[in-house]
C-alpha cells in the first residue's frame, strides 16, 4: 500500500529537547546544606588558622638569626612550605562542600584563633619556636573541632584531611618544642 501524503503528515512530531538548564544542579553529596555549611564554617576557621601560622613561621624563616640560624632556616621553610600546599587542599575542600573559601587578610584576622605576632627579633630564636609551639598546637585544637563535626556529619573527606592535618602539625608542635627542651 502506497503512502500518501497523509499518512505522512499524521506522523507524531519529533519530540522537543528539553529545556537547557539554567545553572549547575544543587549540591546532593550525602550530606544536607545545614551539615555542610556547619563543616564549611569550621574548615574556613581551621584555613584561617593554618594561613596565620603559615606567614608566622616564613616571616620567622625570613627573620631568624644567630648560632641557630641554619637549623632553623631549614626547619622553618620546611614547615611552611608543607602548610602552602594544605591550604590549597583546605580551600578546595570548602567549595567541595558548596561554601565560598575565605581569602584575606581581614577574613583570616577574623576567623583564626592565633594571634598575630608582635616582632620577634630574629636572634630571639626561642620565642620564635614558643610561638610556633603554640600556632601549631592551635591548628590542632581547630582541626579536631572540625573532625568532630565532620564525623557528625558522615563527611569523610573531612575528616581523613583533618586527621592528615593533625599528623602534621602534631609532629611539628612535638619537634619544635624538643628544641625547648
Amino acid at each position: 500500500m502506497a503512502k500518501t501524503k497523509a499518512d505522512k503528515s499524521a506522523k507524531t512530531p519529533p519530540a522537543k529537547a528539553p529545556p537547557a538548564e539554567t545553572g549547575a544542579p544543587q549540591i546532593d553529596i550525602g550530606i544536607s546544606s545545614s551539615e555542610r555549611r556547619k563543616v564549611a564554617d569550621g574548615l574556613s576557621n581551621f584555613l584561617a588558622d593554618s594561613y596565620t601560622l603559615y606567614l608566622k613561621t616564613h616571616n620567622f624563616h625570613w627573620n631568624v638569626t644567630g648560632p641557630m640560624f641554619n637549623s632553623l632556616h631549614v626547619m622553618f621553610e620546611t614547615q611552611y612550605t608543607e602548610a602552602w600546599t594544605a591550604l590549597d587542599a583546605v580551600a578546595e575542600r570548602i567549595r567541595a562542600l558548596g561554601y565560598r573559601a575565605p581569602g584575606t587578610y581581614a577574613e583570616f584576622v577574623r576567623l583564626s584563633s592565633i594571634s598575630d605576632s608582635e616582632t620577634v627579633e630574629g636572634t630571639d630564636w626561642r620565642e620564635m619556636v614558643r610561638q610556633l609551639v603554640i600556632g601549631n598546637e592551635a591548628v590542632c585544637r581547630t582541626a579536631r573541632k572540625v573532625l568532630k563535626t565532620a564525623d557528625s556529619a558522615g563527611d569523610d573527606p573531612t575528616v581523613d584531611l583533618m586527621t592528615q592535618r593533625l599528623n602534621i602539625h602534631e609532629k611539628n608542635a612535638w619537634m619544635l618544642r624538643s628544641l625547648l627542651a
